[in-house]
């Protein structure tokens, strides 16, 4: 079933996200939920706060890139209890980032080419790796959600009063997306 899409100024967006049990309840019609949903607002990667579940779940699938990223062809990644546990700062890459959350705003952030991040997959198979790249990206930029953050939260100060009045329509439901949404409460 496709979910409806948690819009910037929806408080669960800014709460810490819980790790879960293998026990938890519809965990698995959540990630397939999740997925469909993926798929039809077209993103690369959801995590569960963005569907108003404040849980440790995130899935990536960086296929649509493949043609600029041949690596990530039919790449698909199911993330629960994921945490960044080191974050390599030797070197750094700026690119421009969007959020299904964020509807028609874009920045660029900077952010470490190289992670340490420890998961379960959807199994709840353990795994510690270190990630780099566009995934690294991906991972730094879903994960955030986990922790109450979302990219926009790593612009300059002057970058974010430049767009705040794009924030504030956000929060007033003033928007358009081609995909389901849960404006925030007015």
């Amino acid at each position: 079933m496709v979910l409806p899409i948690y819009i910037y100024g929806q408080p669960v967006l800014r709460k810490v996200a819980q790790d879960i049990t293998p026990d938890h309840p519809g965990l698995k019609e959540l990630l397939a939920d999740m997925w469909e949903t993926l798929a039809e607002s077209e993103g690369i990667g959801l995590a569960a706060p963005q569907i108003g579940q404040d849980i440790r779940v995130v899935v990536i699938d960086l296929n649509p890139l493949a043609e600029d990223y041949p690596e990530y062809k039919d790449f698909k990644g199911t993330y629960i209890n994921a945490h960044i546990v080191e974050l390599d700062d030797s070197k750094t890459s700026t690119s421009e980032e969007g959020c299904l959350s964020l509807p028609a705003i874009h920045e660029k952030v900077t952010r470490p080419t190289r992670i340490r991040v420890q998961w379960v997959d959807e199994n709840f198979q353990p795994h510690d790796e270190w990630v780099e790249g566009y995934l690294a990206r991906c991972m730094q930029h879903e994960f955030d959600h986990l922790e109450g953050k979302m990219f926009i939260d790593r612009i300059s100060p002057l970058r974010k009063q430049l767009i705040k009045s794009k924030l504030k329509a956000l929060t007033q439901g003033r928007y358009r997306c081609g995909y389901k949404t849960k404006p925030a409460r007015r």
